[in-house]
Protein backbone atom coordinates (compact mmCIF):
# COMPACT_ATOMS: atom_id res chain seq x y z
CA UNK A 1 0.00 0.00 0.00
CA UNK A 2 1.53 3.26 -1.15
CA UNK A 3 1.33 6.57 0.84
CA UNK A 4 -1.89 7.54 -1.46
CA UNK A 5 -3.56 4.58 -0.55
CA UNK A 6 -2.52 4.58 3.04
CA UNK A 7 -4.43 8.23 3.13
CA UNK A 8 -7.41 7.43 1.20
CA UNK A 9 -7.84 4.58 3.64
CA UNK A 10 -7.27 6.52 6.33
CA UNK A 11 -10.20 8.92 5.07
CA UNK A 12 -12.94 5.94 4.90
CA UNK A 13 -11.66 4.93 8.38
CA UNK A 14 -12.05 8.42 10.01
CA UNK A 15 -15.72 8.43 8.61
CA UNK A 16 -16.34 5.05 10.07
CA UNK A 17 -15.18 5.60 13.12
CA UNK A 18 -17.88 8.56 12.89
CA UNK A 19 -20.65 6.33 12.04
CA UNK A 20 -19.58 4.52 15.11
CA UNK A 21 -20.09 7.60 17.57
CA UNK A 22 -15.87 8.84 18.41
CA UNK A 23 -14.04 11.38 16.03
CA UNK A 24 -10.52 10.63 14.82
CA UNK A 25 -8.18 12.40 17.57
CA UNK A 26 -5.26 9.99 17.18
CA UNK A 27 -3.09 9.56 13.88
CA UNK A 28 -3.00 5.89 11.90
CA UNK A 29 -0.02 4.82 12.02
CA UNK A 30 0.24 1.05 12.63
CA UNK A 31 -0.19 -1.31 9.83
CA UNK A 32 -0.73 -5.33 10.69
CA UNK A 33 2.79 -6.15 11.85
CA UNK A 34 2.88 -3.43 14.51
CA UNK A 35 0.07 -4.55 16.14
CA UNK A 36 0.83 -8.29 16.73
CA UNK A 37 1.71 -8.49 20.55
CA UNK A 38 4.81 -10.43 21.73
CA UNK A 39 4.08 -13.06 23.59
CA UNK A 40 6.01 -13.59 26.87
CA UNK A 41 6.76 -17.40 26.29
CA UNK A 42 8.86 -18.23 29.54
CA UNK A 43 7.64 -15.94 31.77
CA UNK A 44 5.64 -18.43 33.78
CA UNK A 45 7.71 -21.70 33.07
CA UNK A 46 7.53 -22.91 36.15
CA UNK A 47 4.05 -23.15 36.75
CA UNK A 48 4.17 -26.03 33.83
CA UNK A 49 6.82 -27.68 35.46
CA UNK A 50 5.39 -27.60 38.82
CA UNK A 51 1.79 -28.96 36.88
CA UNK A 52 3.97 -32.14 34.99
CA UNK A 53 6.69 -30.99 33.30
CA UNK A 54 7.23 -31.72 29.79
CA UNK A 55 3.98 -33.37 28.27
CA UNK A 56 2.49 -30.55 30.51
CA UNK A 57 4.27 -27.97 28.36
CA UNK A 58 4.52 -28.86 24.58
CA UNK A 59 0.26 -30.58 24.48
CA UNK A 60 -0.72 -27.98 26.79
CA UNK A 61 0.80 -25.26 24.48
CA UNK A 62 -1.10 -27.08 21.74
CA UNK A 63 -4.17 -27.71 23.40
CA UNK A 64 -5.21 -24.19 24.55
CA UNK A 65 -3.49 -22.55 21.66
CA UNK A 66 -6.28 -24.44 19.64
CA UNK A 67 -9.31 -23.16 22.62
CA UNK A 68 -8.17 -19.44 22.14
CA UNK A 69 -8.09 -19.64 18.41
CA UNK A 70 -11.95 -19.74 18.80
CA UNK A 71 -11.79 -16.96 20.94
CA UNK A 72 -9.33 -15.18 18.25
CA UNK A 73 -11.99 -15.84 15.97
CA UNK A 74 -14.89 -14.67 18.03
CA UNK A 75 -13.24 -11.41 18.66
CA UNK A 76 -12.20 -11.04 15.27
CA UNK A 77 -15.82 -10.78 13.62
CA UNK A 78 -17.59 -8.47 16.41
CA UNK A 79 -13.97 -5.98 16.10
CA UNK A 80 -14.43 -6.11 12.10
CA UNK A 81 -17.86 -4.70 12.71
CA UNK A 82 -16.89 -2.21 15.33
CA UNK A 83 -13.22 -1.10 15.04
CA UNK A 84 -13.37 0.85 18.20
CA UNK A 85 -10.46 1.60 21.04
CA UNK A 86 -13.00 1.48 23.36
CA UNK A 87 -13.25 -2.22 21.99
CA UNK A 88 -15.33 -4.76 24.34
CA UNK A 89 -17.45 -2.40 26.60
CA UNK A 90 -18.33 -0.71 23.12
CA UNK A 91 -19.62 -4.27 21.68
CA UNK A 92 -21.00 -5.18 24.90
CA UNK A 93 -23.47 -1.55 24.29
CA UNK A 94 -24.19 -2.46 20.81
CA UNK A 95 -25.13 -6.22 21.06
CA UNK A 96 -26.97 -5.76 24.70
CA UNK A 97 -30.85 -5.03 24.78
CA UNK A 98 -31.94 -1.57 25.24
CA UNK A 99 -32.68 -2.47 29.03
CA UNK A 100 -29.19 -4.12 29.88
CA UNK A 101 -26.84 -2.71 27.74
CA UNK A 102 -25.67 0.34 29.43
CA UNK A 103 -24.85 -2.02 32.83
CA UNK A 104 -23.45 -4.51 30.78
CA UNK A 105 -21.04 -1.97 29.16
CA UNK A 106 -20.32 -0.25 32.63
CA UNK A 107 -19.45 -3.83 33.93
CA UNK A 108 -17.33 -4.73 30.59
CA UNK A 109 -15.59 -1.61 30.73
CA UNK A 110 -14.21 -1.39 34.24
CA UNK A 111 -13.45 -5.28 33.27
CA UNK A 112 -11.34 -4.46 30.43
CA UNK A 113 -9.32 -1.25 32.12
CA UNK A 114 -8.67 -3.61 35.50
CA UNK A 115 -7.39 -6.46 33.22
CA UNK A 116 -5.47 -4.15 31.26
CA UNK A 117 -3.84 -2.75 34.17
CA UNK A 118 -2.87 -5.38 35.89
CA UNK A 119 -1.72 -7.92 33.01
CA UNK A 120 0.87 -4.98 32.09
CA UNK A 121 2.15 -4.68 35.86
CA UNK A 122 2.49 -8.81 35.64
CA UNK A 123 4.56 -8.39 32.40
CA UNK A 124 6.67 -5.50 33.83
CA UNK A 125 6.80 -7.70 36.90
CA UNK A 126 7.71 -10.42 34.91
CA UNK A 127 10.41 -8.81 33.15
CA UNK A 128 12.16 -7.59 36.68
CA UNK A 129 12.10 -11.24 37.47
CA UNK A 130 13.47 -11.98 34.48
CA UNK A 131 16.54 -8.86 34.82
CA UNK A 132 17.21 -10.86 38.73
CA UNK A 133 17.27 -14.57 36.71
CA UNK A 134 20.05 -13.17 34.70
CA UNK A 135 22.01 -11.09 37.54
CA UNK A 136 21.99 -14.20 39.20
CA UNK A 137 23.81 -16.32 36.56
CA UNK A 138 26.94 -14.22 37.79
CA UNK A 139 26.34 -13.31 40.94
CA UNK A 140 23.89 -17.11 42.55
CA UNK A 141 24.28 -16.33 46.27
CA UNK A 142 22.65 -12.96 45.38
CA UNK A 143 19.28 -13.47 47.05
CA UNK A 144 17.25 -10.04 46.23
CA UNK A 145 14.81 -8.70 48.56
CA UNK A 146 11.04 -7.76 47.90
CA UNK A 147 12.05 -4.04 47.73
CA UNK A 148 15.07 -4.89 45.38
CA UNK A 149 12.69 -6.21 43.40
CA UNK A 150 10.07 -3.97 43.28
CA UNK A 151 12.66 -1.16 42.79
CA UNK A 152 13.84 -2.90 39.58
CA UNK A 153 9.80 -3.45 38.60
CA UNK A 154 10.33 0.81 39.04
CA UNK A 155 13.27 0.94 36.31
CA UNK A 156 11.32 -1.33 34.15
CA UNK A 157 8.12 0.76 34.24
CA UNK A 158 10.17 3.54 33.96
CA UNK A 159 11.90 2.53 30.29
CA UNK A 160 8.62 1.54 29.22
CA UNK A 161 7.06 4.93 29.85
CA UNK A 162 9.99 6.79 28.32
CA UNK A 163 9.18 4.87 24.84
CA UNK A 164 5.12 4.86 24.85
CA UNK A 165 5.33 8.99 26.15
CA UNK A 166 8.40 10.44 24.65
CA UNK A 167 8.66 8.01 21.29
CA UNK A 168 5.35 7.50 20.62
CA UNK A 169 6.10 8.18 16.93
CA UNK A 170 8.66 5.73 16.25
CA UNK A 171 6.78 2.86 18.40
CA UNK A 172 5.85 1.09 14.91
CA UNK A 173 9.24 1.04 14.02
CA UNK A 174 9.73 -0.36 17.59
CA UNK A 175 7.28 -3.01 16.84
CA UNK A 176 9.05 -3.83 13.67
CA UNK A 177 12.17 -4.52 15.55
CA UNK A 178 10.37 -6.57 18.16
CA UNK A 179 9.05 -8.83 15.62
CA UNK A 180 12.85 -9.62 14.25
CA UNK A 181 14.84 -9.65 17.71
CA UNK A 182 11.39 -12.42 18.72
CA UNK A 183 11.96 -14.33 15.14
CA UNK A 184 15.58 -14.64 15.18
CA UNK A 185 16.22 -15.04 18.58
CA UNK A 186 14.11 -17.50 19.06
CA UNK A 187 15.88 -19.31 16.35
CA UNK A 188 19.07 -18.35 17.50
CA UNK A 189 17.97 -20.00 21.44
CA UNK A 190 16.47 -23.02 19.61
CA UNK A 191 20.08 -23.90 17.96
CA UNK A 192 22.32 -23.00 20.81
CA UNK A 193 20.40 -25.58 23.04
CA UNK A 194 19.98 -28.28 20.63
CA UNK A 195 23.70 -27.66 19.71
CA UNK A 196 24.88 -27.10 23.28
CA UNK A 197 23.00 -29.72 25.33
CA UNK A 198 25.57 -29.64 28.33
CA UNK A 199 23.20 -31.13 30.93
CA UNK A 200 22.13 -33.93 28.76
CA UNK A 201 19.85 -35.06 26.44
CA UNK A 202 16.57 -36.20 27.02
CA UNK A 203 14.58 -38.89 24.76
CA UNK A 204 11.68 -38.38 22.80
CA UNK A 205 9.48 -40.16 25.44
CA UNK A 206 10.76 -38.14 27.97
CA UNK A 207 10.81 -34.47 25.79
CA UNK A 208 6.77 -35.34 24.37
CA UNK A 209 5.17 -37.41 27.48
CA UNK A 210 7.17 -36.88 30.17
CA UNK A 211 4.47 -36.35 33.35
CA UNK A 212 4.84 -36.10 36.93
CA UNK A 213 2.07 -34.23 38.83
CA UNK A 214 3.77 -34.97 42.02
CA UNK A 215 5.26 -31.40 42.55
CA UNK A 216 2.06 -29.95 42.65
CA UNK A 217 -0.60 -32.23 44.78
CA UNK A 218 -2.72 -32.55 43.38
CA UNK A 219 -4.48 -35.50 41.31
CA UNK A 220 -3.16 -35.79 37.99
CA UNK A 221 -6.15 -34.99 35.91
CA UNK A 222 -6.21 -31.40 37.86
CA UNK A 223 -2.50 -31.25 37.68
CA UNK A 224 -2.70 -31.55 33.47
CA UNK A 225 -4.94 -28.30 33.69
CA UNK A 226 -2.58 -26.67 36.78
CA UNK A 227 0.02 -26.73 34.22
CA UNK A 228 -2.05 -24.50 31.52
CA UNK A 229 -2.04 -21.68 33.77
CA UNK A 230 1.04 -20.40 31.54
CA UNK A 231 -0.29 -20.40 28.55
CA UNK A 232 -3.70 -19.38 29.33
CA UNK A 233 -2.02 -16.47 31.09
CA UNK A 234 0.72 -15.77 27.75
CA UNK A 235 -2.56 -15.42 25.19
CA UNK A 236 -4.39 -13.57 27.64
CA UNK A 237 -3.71 -10.03 25.78
CA UNK A 238 -5.00 -10.89 22.41
CA UNK A 239 -8.04 -8.68 22.64
CA UNK A 240 -5.77 -5.82 23.67
CA UNK A 241 -5.20 -5.58 20.47
CA UNK A 242 -8.48 -3.63 19.76
CA UNK A 243 -7.70 -0.74 22.36
CA UNK A 244 -5.19 0.27 19.08
CA UNK A 245 -8.23 0.66 16.69
CA UNK A 246 -7.91 4.14 16.03
CA UNK A 247 -4.27 4.30 15.22
CA UNK A 248 -4.53 1.57 12.63
CA UNK A 249 -4.93 1.36 8.65
CA UNK A 250 -7.82 0.31 7.33
CA UNK A 251 -9.10 -1.11 11.15
CA UNK A 252 -12.25 -3.44 9.87
CA UNK A 253 -9.28 -5.22 8.12
CA UNK A 254 -6.24 -5.39 9.74
CA UNK A 255 -7.54 -5.83 13.18
CA UNK A 256 -9.51 -9.26 12.69
CA UNK A 257 -6.26 -10.51 10.51
CA UNK A 258 -4.15 -9.75 13.81
CA UNK A 259 -6.01 -10.86 16.00
CA UNK A 260 -6.94 -14.43 14.00
CA UNK A 261 -2.91 -14.91 12.84
CA UNK A 262 -1.98 -13.79 16.48
CA UNK A 263 -2.67 -17.68 17.58
CA UNK A 264 -1.21 -19.62 14.94
CA UNK A 265 2.06 -17.32 15.43
CA UNK A 266 2.19 -17.78 18.93
CA UNK A 267 1.33 -21.71 18.38
CA UNK A 268 4.50 -22.03 15.90
CA UNK A 269 6.75 -19.50 18.30
CA UNK A 270 6.07 -21.49 21.13
CA UNK A 271 6.51 -25.01 19.55
CA UNK A 272 9.96 -24.19 18.04
CA UNK A 273 11.16 -22.73 21.49
CA UNK A 274 9.85 -25.27 23.69
CA UNK A 275 10.96 -28.34 22.11
CA UNK A 276 14.54 -27.49 21.92
CA UNK A 277 14.00 -26.73 26.06
CA UNK A 278 12.36 -30.31 26.75
CA UNK A 279 14.72 -31.97 24.99
CA UNK A 280 17.57 -30.61 26.79
CA UNK A 281 15.65 -29.88 30.07
CA UNK A 282 17.86 -30.18 33.22
CA UNK A 283 16.53 -31.63 36.50
CA UNK A 284 13.28 -30.42 36.87
CA UNK A 285 13.46 -30.40 40.52
CA UNK A 286 16.97 -28.40 40.92
CA UNK A 287 14.96 -25.58 38.54
CA UNK A 288 11.92 -25.67 40.88
CA UNK A 289 14.39 -24.49 43.76
CA UNK A 290 15.25 -20.97 42.44
CA UNK A 291 14.34 -18.70 44.86
CA UNK A 292 13.23 -16.41 42.91
CA UNK A 293 10.56 -18.75 41.40
CA UNK A 294 12.21 -17.94 37.25
CA UNK A 295 14.59 -20.68 36.20
CA UNK A 296 15.25 -18.96 32.89
CA UNK A 297 18.56 -18.29 33.61
CA UNK A 298 19.39 -21.39 35.52
CA UNK A 299 18.17 -23.53 33.01
CA UNK A 300 20.08 -21.87 30.06
CA UNK A 301 23.27 -21.99 31.93
CA UNK A 302 23.08 -25.31 32.56
CA UNK A 303 22.04 -26.46 28.95
CA UNK A 304 24.69 -23.90 27.26
CA UNK A 305 27.89 -25.28 29.91
CA UNK A 306 29.12 -21.73 31.03
CA UNK A 307 27.69 -18.73 32.56
CA UNK A 308 28.13 -16.11 29.43
CA UNK A 309 26.46 -19.35 27.24
CA UNK A 310 23.21 -18.84 29.37
CA UNK A 311 23.93 -15.33 29.68
CA UNK A 312 23.33 -14.42 25.89
CA UNK A 313 20.32 -16.68 24.84
CA UNK A 314 18.86 -14.74 28.80
CA UNK A 315 19.39 -11.39 27.32
CA UNK A 316 17.57 -12.37 24.04
CA UNK A 317 14.06 -13.34 26.18
CA UNK A 318 14.69 -10.48 28.57
CA UNK A 319 14.66 -8.27 25.58
CA UNK A 320 11.24 -10.43 24.31
CA UNK A 321 9.77 -9.27 27.58
CA UNK A 322 10.37 -5.74 27.83
CA UNK A 323 8.99 -5.59 24.09
CA UNK A 324 6.41 -6.98 26.14
CA UNK A 325 5.81 -4.73 28.69
CA UNK A 326 6.30 -1.99 26.44
CA UNK A 327 3.16 -3.19 23.99
CA UNK A 328 1.18 -3.60 27.20
CA UNK A 329 1.58 -0.20 28.56
CA UNK A 330 1.33 1.38 25.42
CA UNK A 331 -2.58 -0.47 24.90
CA UNK A 332 -3.20 -0.08 28.51
CA UNK A 333 -3.11 3.64 28.32
CA UNK A 334 -5.65 3.31 25.21
CA UNK A 335 -7.85 1.83 27.26
CA UNK A 336 -8.05 3.43 30.11
CA UNK A 337 -7.74 6.69 27.90
CA UNK A 338 -11.11 5.33 26.35
CA UNK A 339 -13.22 4.65 28.57
CA UNK A 340 -12.48 7.90 30.02
CA UNK A 341 -13.55 9.43 26.73
CA UNK A 342 -16.99 8.01 27.56
CA UNK A 343 -16.88 9.72 31.37
CA UNK A 344 -16.75 6.34 33.35
CA UNK A 345 -13.81 7.21 34.96
CA UNK A 346 -13.01 9.46 38.00
CA UNK A 347 -12.17 12.87 36.64
CA UNK A 348 -12.74 12.06 32.96
CA UNK A 349 -12.62 15.24 31.52
CA UNK A 350 -8.44 14.89 32.39
CA UNK A 351 -8.05 11.41 31.62
CA UNK A 352 -9.65 11.85 28.30
CA UNK A 353 -6.94 14.45 27.01
CA UNK A 354 -4.50 13.72 24.05
CA UNK A 355 -1.32 15.74 24.85
CA UNK A 356 -1.22 19.05 22.61
CA UNK A 357 2.60 18.56 23.20
CA UNK A 358 3.46 15.04 22.60
CA UNK A 359 1.39 13.75 19.53
CA UNK A 360 -0.76 11.23 19.96
CA UNK A 361 -0.24 10.17 23.33
CA UNK A 362 -2.89 10.26 26.43
CA UNK A 363 -0.52 10.97 28.61
CA UNK A 364 -3.14 11.74 31.50
CA UNK A 365 -4.37 8.28 30.95
CA UNK A 366 -0.83 6.74 30.63
CA UNK A 367 0.15 8.33 34.12
CA UNK A 368 -3.29 7.11 35.71
CA UNK A 369 -2.62 3.44 34.50
CA UNK A 370 1.47 3.47 35.82
CA UNK A 371 0.63 5.39 39.28
CA UNK A 372 -2.15 2.39 39.98
CA UNK A 373 0.47 -0.30 38.67
CA UNK A 374 3.36 1.45 40.98
CA UNK A 375 0.32 1.84 44.03
CA UNK A 376 -0.66 -1.75 43.50
CA UNK A 377 3.11 -3.18 43.18
CA UNK A 378 3.36 -2.33 46.91
CA UNK A 379 1.49 -5.21 47.59
CA UNK A 380 4.75 -7.32 46.47
CA UNK A 381 6.67 -6.12 49.46
CA UNK A 382 4.18 -7.44 52.18
CA UNK A 383 3.03 -10.52 50.27
CA UNK A 384 4.40 -12.36 47.11
CA UNK A 385 1.19 -14.40 47.40
CA UNK A 386 -1.51 -11.58 47.38
CA UNK A 387 0.78 -9.92 45.16
CA UNK A 388 0.85 -13.03 42.75
CA UNK A 389 -3.09 -12.99 42.75
CA UNK A 390 -2.76 -9.96 40.18
CA UNK A 391 -1.27 -11.59 37.43
CA UNK A 392 -4.09 -14.77 37.88
CA UNK A 393 -6.92 -11.83 37.60
CA UNK A 394 -5.48 -10.08 34.65
CA UNK A 395 -6.68 -13.10 32.99
CA UNK A 396 -9.64 -13.53 34.83
CA UNK A 397 -10.74 -9.61 33.97
CA UNK A 398 -10.04 -9.55 30.24
CA UNK A 399 -11.18 -13.33 30.05
CA UNK A 400 -14.35 -12.14 31.18
CA UNK A 401 -14.15 -9.30 29.50
CA UNK A 402 -14.12 -10.93 25.68
CA UNK A 403 -16.35 -13.69 26.63
CA UNK A 404 -19.13 -10.98 27.76
CA UNK A 405 -19.94 -9.48 23.97
CA UNK A 406 -19.08 -13.24 22.33
CA UNK A 407 -22.11 -14.46 24.75
CA UNK A 408 -24.17 -11.59 24.10
CA UNK A 409 -23.85 -12.08 20.67
CA UNK A 410 -25.30 -15.58 21.05
CA UNK A 411 -28.09 -14.87 23.09
CA UNK A 412 -29.02 -12.66 20.49
CA UNK A 413 -28.89 -15.61 17.43
CA UNK A 414 -26.17 -13.84 16.18
CA UNK A 415 -28.18 -11.84 14.59
CA UNK A 416 -25.93 -8.65 14.43
CA UNK A 417 -22.90 -10.42 12.99
CA UNK A 418 -25.04 -11.06 9.88
CA UNK A 419 -23.10 -8.03 8.45
CA UNK A 420 -19.83 -8.18 9.83
CA UNK A 421 -17.14 -8.14 7.12
CA UNK A 422 -15.22 -11.00 9.21
CA UNK A 423 -17.81 -13.13 8.87
CA UNK A 424 -17.88 -16.73 10.61
CA UNK A 425 -20.22 -17.54 8.44
CA UNK A 426 -22.85 -21.25 9.41
CA UNK A 427 -19.70 -22.30 12.16
CA UNK A 428 -20.19 -19.07 14.13
CA UNK A 429 -22.01 -20.65 16.68
CA UNK A 430 -20.00 -22.88 17.52
CA UNK A 431 -16.71 -21.08 17.89
CA UNK A 432 -19.02 -18.52 19.87
CA UNK A 433 -19.81 -21.52 22.32
CA UNK A 434 -16.51 -22.96 22.23
CA UNK A 435 -14.93 -19.57 22.88
CA UNK A 436 -17.35 -18.74 25.94
CA UNK A 437 -16.77 -22.16 27.30
CA UNK A 438 -13.23 -22.17 27.31
CA UNK A 439 -13.08 -18.36 29.09
CA UNK A 440 -15.47 -19.99 31.87
CA UNK A 441 -12.87 -23.17 32.43
CA UNK A 442 -10.12 -20.82 32.58
CA UNK A 443 -11.77 -18.09 35.12
CA UNK A 444 -12.13 -21.44 37.34
CA UNK A 445 -8.79 -22.71 36.70
CA UNK A 446 -7.51 -19.19 37.46
CA UNK A 447 -9.12 -19.44 40.79
CA UNK A 448 -7.73 -22.40 42.40
CA UNK A 449 -4.17 -22.87 44.12
CA UNK A 450 -1.31 -24.47 41.70
CA UNK A 451 0.28 -26.19 45.09
CA UNK A 452 -1.92 -28.42 47.56
CA UNK A 453 -1.71 -28.43 50.60
CA UNK A 454 -2.77 -25.01 50.24
CA UNK A 455 -0.57 -22.31 52.67
CA UNK A 456 -0.92 -18.71 52.93
CA UNK A 457 1.92 -18.40 50.57
CA UNK A 458 0.70 -20.51 48.33
CA UNK A 459 -3.05 -19.66 48.28
CA UNK A 460 -4.65 -17.91 45.05
CA UNK A 461 -6.00 -14.79 46.04
CA UNK A 462 -7.26 -13.94 42.51
CA UNK A 463 -10.66 -14.69 43.13
CA UNK A 464 -11.14 -12.47 45.97
CA UNK A 465 -9.53 -9.99 43.95
CA UNK A 466 -11.84 -10.36 41.26
CA UNK A 467 -14.39 -10.06 43.77
CA UNK A 468 -12.81 -7.13 45.13
CA UNK A 469 -12.89 -4.96 41.69
CA UNK A 470 -16.09 -5.98 40.90
CA UNK A 471 -17.63 -4.23 44.52
CA UNK A 472 -15.53 -1.37 43.65
CA UNK A 473 -16.90 -0.36 40.39
CA UNK A 474 -20.21 -1.30 41.92
CA UNK A 475 -19.89 0.98 44.27
CA UNK A 476 -18.63 3.92 41.73
CA UNK A 477 -21.72 3.47 39.79
CA UNK A 478 -23.87 4.13 42.47
CA UNK A 479 -21.67 6.86 43.17
CA UNK A 480 -20.59 8.59 39.91
CA UNK A 481 -21.45 6.45 37.27
CA UNK A 482 -25.31 6.01 37.08
CA UNK A 483 -25.29 10.39 36.94
CA UNK A 484 -22.54 10.45 34.58
CA UNK A 485 -22.42 7.39 32.60
CA UNK A 486 -24.33 7.24 29.41
CA UNK A 487 -22.93 4.89 27.16
CA UNK A 488 -20.99 4.98 24.00
CA UNK A 489 -22.09 8.05 22.02
CA UNK A 490 -23.21 5.86 19.31
CA UNK A 491 -25.15 6.72 16.09
CA UNK A 492 -27.93 4.11 15.36
CA UNK A 493 -28.17 3.54 11.18
CA UNK A 494 -31.33 1.84 9.71
CA UNK A 495 -29.52 -0.44 7.52
CA UNK A 496 -25.74 -1.46 6.89
CA UNK A 497 -22.63 -2.15 8.79
CA UNK A 498 -20.91 0.19 10.88
CA UNK A 499 -17.96 -1.83 9.67
CA UNK A 500 -15.60 -0.12 7.35
CA UNK A 501 -12.66 -1.16 4.84
CA UNK A 502 -10.85 -0.95 2.06
CA UNK A 503 -13.35 -2.27 -0.22
CA UNK A 504 -15.42 1.24 0.32
CA UNK A 505 -13.07 2.95 -1.70
CA UNK A 506 -14.33 1.34 -4.78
Amino acid sequence: MDFKDEIDVDVVAQAGLEKLGYKQEMTRSRGLVQILFTFGLVAPIATSLVGGGPAVIIWGWILVSVLTQALAFSLAEICSKYPTSAGTYYWCYRLASPRTRLLASWINGWLTVAGSWMVDLSAKFATAQLAVAGARIYYSEWNPTALQTYMIFLGVTAVASIFCIFFNRLLPTVDIICACWTGLGIIVISICLSVKAAAGRRSVSFALGNFDPSFSGWTPGWSFFIGLLPVAYTYSAIGMITNMAEEVHNPSEILPKAIVSSIPIGLLTGVVFLLPILFTLPDIATLLQVPSGQPIGVMFTLVMGSRAGGFGLWFIVFGISMFCSISTSCAGSRATWAFARDKAVPFHRCFSKISPYLEDVPVNAYALSTAIQVLVGLVYLGSSAAFNAFAGVAVMCLGASYAMPVALSLMDARRDMRDAPYNLGIFGTVINAVAVLWIIFVIVLFSMPAVIPVTMWSMNYASAVFLGFGLISAVWYIISGQYYYTGPPIQEEPTGSPGYSDSDLH
